[in-house]
């Protein structure tokens, strides 16, 4: 792992800031790429995943939990790992514009 670059993508969340979390990516020697404030739209979940997922809930209906986590399992089995790749593709084109736009939102 010592020739590989690793970056942490630091969203800000609690548990990812805590002392030992914080410890770890030390540890491990990842560059810690800091999450810029006020900047949802960079957040892979929110504009890649989620839209995503709620097309695919759309009109659909379920009549008990189970329903709903058999149906999300399947969803995320049939995800390849070029679905997730393509969204930190995606995400490296956001940051881009988020510079470039001095911190502005990005636009859709």
């Amino acid at each position: 792992m010592q020739k590989k670059k690793f970056i942490f993508h630091q969203d800000n969340a609690p548990a990812h800031k805590s002392v030992l979390a914080m410890g770890k990516l030390r540890d491990l020697h990842y560059e810690l790429l800091e999450h810029p404030p006020y900047s949802p739209d960079l957040a892979p979940s929110d504009f890649y995943l989620f839209p995503k997922l709620k097309l695919f809930l759309a009109g659909q209906r379920f009549s008990s939990n189970h329903e709903v986590t058999a149906a999300l399992e399947g969803y995320f089995a049939d995800l390849t790992k070029n679905h997730y790749r393509d969204g930190i593709m995606v995400l490296e084109h956001g940051w881009n514009k988020c510079i470039s736009l001095k911190g502005d939102y990005v636009e859709k």
